[in-house]
């Protein structure tokens, strides 16, 4: 017996995997086996594919939101305790930092806008046009007018897309800010108010379009009292999560009273969130790819059954128990194998093409899916370490999977299982 085992090892090395890779289909007799087997491959091969497909669009909807709302607000601002003048110097030294895109100055007004009766909070930002373009993404989201209309005593004003629809506005309206703070007048004191143009709208598609406006930055320097000085410098940067550490790198090597101010004390926790509810998203997913891995458990466990007289006749011929125990961790592995790939690619596939898919579904319904959220198609952004993840876990969960039915085929007693055969 053993020298007709030998001679089987002889003909097929090493005959683990040849007789693994034989059982992966069942007898004739019993179709049932090969159909468990087969939904095992379609489970994981599912399971994969939506991981990738639903991870790769957090991704874009986390990178949309990043560039829209950390393109509008400063990244990373130098801020004097008192509003300064010397704000060319700061702009000069703060681009000298290798980490440091450019750098633009700022005033900060907040107010209300009246218009018609309606009345709407609004956080104001005086700017230089010519700077501003080089640290925001405002010129490349004007929906009507320019960024370069912000010219010195013309009071005109750009303002976010909501906003403007708030208030009834378009371009060439007039529209009136009123300051918080009082004037005293031989009237009496009284809020102070300026009448302004709208000469431009735009719409980032965020929280942002309603909240914000943008005038030149010498008629916020009179509305604020401070001709000819500026609140700080902001600053566009390689690299978003350096900016709490280049910022104050700039600020101790600044003579002056300055301190530094970053996205992550404004908005940190908005992108904290995203990045949770992303974990838990790929947590939860996963367990959908552990549900379809294990199931091989239950694929392998009838294999075993069906192949009882099998095993016993190979153990007669001399096949030791870790021969047996490796020919269905064979086959196991190769329906996670087979699922695994399969759902990768077809997972890689679809992330890449989903955006497409869902203008193309937009189309066909004639309705726009996506008219609610901040941008108006689904975003999609496939990055590598993600497959890498998901593809190992799934591999991992499906080898992991095989090793009880396994030992359990190990285990088959020879002479038990031929006694009714």
């Amino acid at each position: 017996m053993n020298g007709l085992y030998g001679l089987m090892r002889a003909m097929f090395k090493p005959v683990s995997l040849y007789v693994g890779l034989r059982y992966t289909k069942a007898k004739r007799r019993n179709h049932f086996i090969s159909f468990i087997s087969l939904t095992s491959i379609l489970g994981l091969t599912l399971g994969v594919a939506v991981l990738i497909v639903v991870l790769s669009v957090m991704n874009g909807f986390d990178r949309e939101l990043q560039q829209r709302i950390l393109g509008m607000v400063p990244q990373a601002s130098i801020v004097g305790y008192q509003p300064f003048a010397e704000w060319e110097e700061v702009v000069s030294t703060a681009e000298k930092h290798d980490d440091v895109v450019a750098g633009a100055p700022f005033i900060q007004l907040q107010g209300m806008l009246t218009h018609h009766g309606t009345v709407s909070g609004v956080f104001l930002t005086g700017v230089e046009p010519s700077f501003e373009k080089k640290v925001s993404i405002i010129a490349s989201h004007m929906e009507a007018g320019s960024v370069d209309d912000l010219t010195p005593g013309s009071f005109n004003m750009v303002l976010g897309a909501a906003l403007a629809s708030s208030l009834g506005l378009a371009v060439g309206d007039k529209v009136t800010l009123v300051l918080p703070e009082a004037s005293v007048t031989p009237a009496g004191v009284l809020p102070r108010f300026k009448r302004f143009t709208v000469s431009g709208v735009f719409k980032v598609g965020a929280e942002l379009d309603g909240l914000m406006a943008y005038i030149n930055i010498e008629d916020a320097a009179k509305l604020g009292k401070i001709k000819g000085r500026v609140h700080g410098v902001r600053l566009s940067l390689d690299d978003l999560f350096k900016a709490g550490r280049v910022s104050w790198d700039i600020v101790s090597s600044l003579p002056g009273q300055y301190y530094a101010r970053d996205w992550t004390s404004t908005h940190g926790n908005l992108f904290q969130a995203i990045k949770l509810e992303k974990t838990m998203m790929a947590l939860l997913l996963l367990l959908i790819v552990a549900v379809a891995a294990f199931n091989i458990v239950s694929s392998l466990v009838m294999v075993v059954t069906d192949k009882t007289s099998d095993i016993a006749i190979l153990r007669t011929l001399g096949a030791s128990p870790k021969t047996i125990m490796s020919i269905f961790m064979v086959q196991g592995t190769f329906i996670g194998l087979m699922g695994t790939f399969i759902g990768t690619s077809l997972g890689v596939f679809l992330a890449l093409n989903i955006s497409d898919f869902a203008g193309w579904l937009e189309r066909v319904l004639d309705t726009p899916l996506f008219a609610q959220y901040f941008v108006n198609y689904l975003p999609s952004e496939l990055r590598v370490d993600n497959v890498i993840f998901v593809s190992a876990s799934a591999f991992m969960m499906s080898f992991l999977a095989t090793i009880y039915p396994a030992m359990r085929a190990s285990k088959v007693q020879p002479a038990e299982a031929l006694r009714y055969d």
